[in-house]
C-alpha cells in the first residue's frame, strides 16, 4: 500500500495535519488502512487556540505494544509540536470501525499539546463513551487525510445503541467541568443528534437549542459568548 503523501502547505493546521499523517504512515506500513479528521475539523468550527484536532488512524490488524510506544514518541506534541490546544489521536481496527458497535474499543489513545493534559492509553479502559461518538461523527462527517472516504470505513451507528452513551457524555460534563459553556454545548449537539439523527458543530447546536427553547436561552447564550461564536 502506498504511504500517505504530503498535502501542499495550505495552513499551518494542514501542514501539521500532513506530517503527522507521513509520520503514522511510516510506522504502520501495509497495516494502515487510513487517517481521517473528525471533531471540530470537520464539523466547520475548529477554532485555533480553543479547539483540538481529533484525528482517527484505522488499522487492518492489531498493533503490538513496542510499536504503540513508536507512534507515541513519534507524535507526542514534543517530537512533532502541535499548533491546536492540542492532538486527539486514536487508533482503531478496521473491524471496529465498520462494525457499528457503540463499544469503546480501540488500539492506542494520546492526547497531547502545549495546552492539554497528556494521556496515553494503550488499551481500552474509562471514560468508553467519547470513542463511539467520535466514530459516529467519523461516519457522518470525517475528512480523509489518506484511504478510502470516512463512511466507507466508519459505520453508522445506531441511535438506541448511543443513547445510553450520549446521557453518559453529558454526566461527565457534570463530573468534569471544562472550558466554560462546553457541557450546555455538548448537550445541544446530543439533543439535536437524538431529534434529527446527524452531528452539527456545538456552535450551530447551541443555535438550534436557543431556537427551541431545550434550554434557559441566556446559559446558551452565555456558553456561546465563552466560545466566541
Amino acid at each position: 500500500m502506498e504511504r500517505p503523501k504530503p498535502y501542499p502547505e495550505v495552513s499551518e493546521d494542514q501542514s501539521y495535519l500532513s506530517l503527522l499523517a507521513g509520520r503514522l504512515g511510516e510506522l504502520l506500513g501495509s497495516r494502515l488502512a487510513g487517517i481521517y479528521v473528525g471533531g471540530s475539523y470537520a464539523l466547520g468550527d475548529y477554532q485555533r487556540g480553543r479547539s483540538d484536532l481529533d484525528v482517527a488512524a484505522v488499522v487492518e490488524s492489531g498493533i503490538p505494544l513496542d510499536l504503540k510506544q513508536r507512534i507515541v514518541a513519534a507524535t507526542r506534541h514534543e517530537s512533532l509540536p502541535c499548533p491546536a490546544r492540542g492532538l486527539e489521536l486514536v487508533i482503531y481496527r478496521l473491524e471496529t470501525a465498520r462494525s457499528g458497535s457503540a463499544a469503546g474499543e480501540f488500539e492506542l489513545n494520546l492526547n497531547t499539546g502545549e495546552r492539554m493534559a497528556p494521556r496515553v492509553d494503550l488499551v481500552p479502559g474509562g471514560e468508553s463513551h467519547w470513542f463511539s461518538i467520535d466514530r459516529s461523527i467519523l461516519a457522518q462527517a470525517g475528512m480523509a487525510l489518506y484511504g478510502p472516504p470516512a463512511g466507507e470505513v466508519f459505520a453508522p451507528i445506531g441511535l438506541e445503541a448511543l443513547r445510553p452513551v450520549l446521557a453518559e457524555s453529558i454526566a461527565w460534563h457534570r463530573r468534569n467541568p471544562g472550558p466554560r459553556g462546553d457541557g450546555v454545548l455538548n448537550a445541544s449537539r446530543a439533543l439535536r443528534f437524538v431529534s434529527e439523527g446527524r452531528w452539527s458543530s456545538k456552535t450551530e447546536a447551541g443555535r438550534w437549542a436557543i431556537e427551541r427553547g431545550a434550554f434557559p436561552r441566556e446559559t446558551v447564550l452565555a456558553a456561546l459568548e465563552a466560545r466566541g461564536a
